[in-house]
């Protein structure tokens, strides 16, 4: 009886209990599956350079051996729905996942055996890290001398430069204001972004009559993108 007693008392706790071992961690084929759904959360958890030189199809980037820039990342990545987490080998991607469920994020699922597994298992592999580097001299050549111009060096992996897509296409259908506007690629042009200085992403930098006027790192609203460009 009193073991019957403990059971019910257990159970609740049990029931509640976050994910098992079993669910956070799948295999190559499984993994494929699970990101094949709409509008899911990647995350690649190695370097930048690591991340160029090959990485899974609508990955987001953010290093976990960069602390403060994993935190400022995942600021932008939805707690409350499944992410899908992968390293080299998957000892990073452990860490960070632990971190991760310790933070709040709900439903987090780790790649067993990283990308190596999933390259091994012949799944596809995104970039090259083969893409010509933009000088600054072409950059300087690319910024108008009598018009306004905004520039966004931000990348696809970027959490924070995502959410930043439906701020920038409002700005750019806004009929009131007159520019043009540049996009840089932080993941290919990484010589051109140090010569900058632009670290960390998204970096906005505004350009009128060929001078540098403004420049912000992070998010911005509209209202003070347009307020910028008027």
């Amino acid at each position: 009886m009193r073991n019957v007693l403990l059971c019910l008392l257990l159970l609740p706790v049990l029931s509640c209990s976050s994910q098992t071992g079993d669910e956070t961690r799948v295999g190559a084929d499984a993994f494929e599956k699970l990101i094949a759904r709409k509008d899911v959360q990647v995350l690649d958890v190695r370097t930048a350079n690591e991340f160029k030189g090959g990485h899974i199809k609508n990955a987001l980037q953010a290093d976990w051996t960069d602390r403060h820039e994993f935190a400022e990342r995942l600021k932008y990545i939805d707690k409350d729905k499944p992410v899908y987490v992968y390293c080299l080998v998957g000892s990073r991607s452990t860490s960070a996942a632990d971190w991760m469920r310790q933070t709040g994020f709900k439903n987090v699922i780790e790649l067993t055996g990283g990308i190596n597994a999933w390259k091994r298992a012949g799944k596809p592999v995104d970039g090259s890290g083969s893409e010509r580097q933009m000088t600054m001299t072409e950059y300087m050549a690319a910024i108008p001398a009598d018009k306004t111009m905004l520039v966004d060096f931000g990348a696809a992996w970027c959490p924070p430069c995502v959410k930043m897509e439906p701020v920038l296409n409002a700005i750019k259908a806004d009929k009131s204001l007159h520019f043009s506007f540049l996009k840089i690629d932080a993941g290919v042009h990484t010589e051109l972004m140090k010569s900058m200085n632009i670290e960390p992403i998204p970096v906005f930098i505004i350009y009128k009559k060929g001078k540098e006027v403004w420049r912000k790192q992070g998010i911005v609203s509209k209202d003070e993108l347009a307020a910028q460009l008027k």
